[in-house]
């Protein structure tokens, strides 16, 4: 059975979580400093949230968001078709041997704690959370 690309054992590794910061950092970084020269990028505001890396470090997933929510289909398309260029800006600024190659998907994590807090603010939840706080 070949090797899985990605880490699926108990969660990603200290060394894969710290690359996916550094690497998200930088992003980010390059991002708001405008850096890339593609105008209709460098006049959006975006959010990196989170970096995943596999476990070989090669490969690394930006989840992104635009300030507001508006044009992330928008989003997505200029980053994937700047990311030789983004990746070039990033690996100056880390001190990895490999840069990984950039993936991006729209963070959604803000969208699911919208729909959980409306969900949570439902009169029958409301009333079934209630009862649980008192000891019986």
């Amino acid at each position: 059975m070949g090797k899985n690309k990605f880490h699926d054992g108990q969660g990603p590794s200290q060394r894969q979580l710290r690359v996916g910061e550094t690497v998200r950092r930088a992003l980010a970084d390059v991002l708001a400093r405008g850096d890339i020269h593609d105008d209709d990028l460098a006049r959006l505001s975006i959010t990196v949230g989170e970096v995943v890396t596999s476990t070989d470090l090669k490969l690394a997933t930006a989840y992104v968001l635009p300030l507001g929510g508006q044009g992330k289909d928008e989003v997505l398309k200029l980053l994937s078709r700047n990311k030789g260029e983004l990746r070039r800006a990033i690996g100056k600024r880390l001190t990895l041997k490999y840069t990984p190659d950039l993936r991006f998907q729209l963070d959604e994590t803000f969208d699911r704690m919208d729909e959980t807090r409306r969900m949570l603010a439902q009169d029958d939840v409301r009333r079934d959370t209630e009862g649980q706080d008192t000891d019986e």
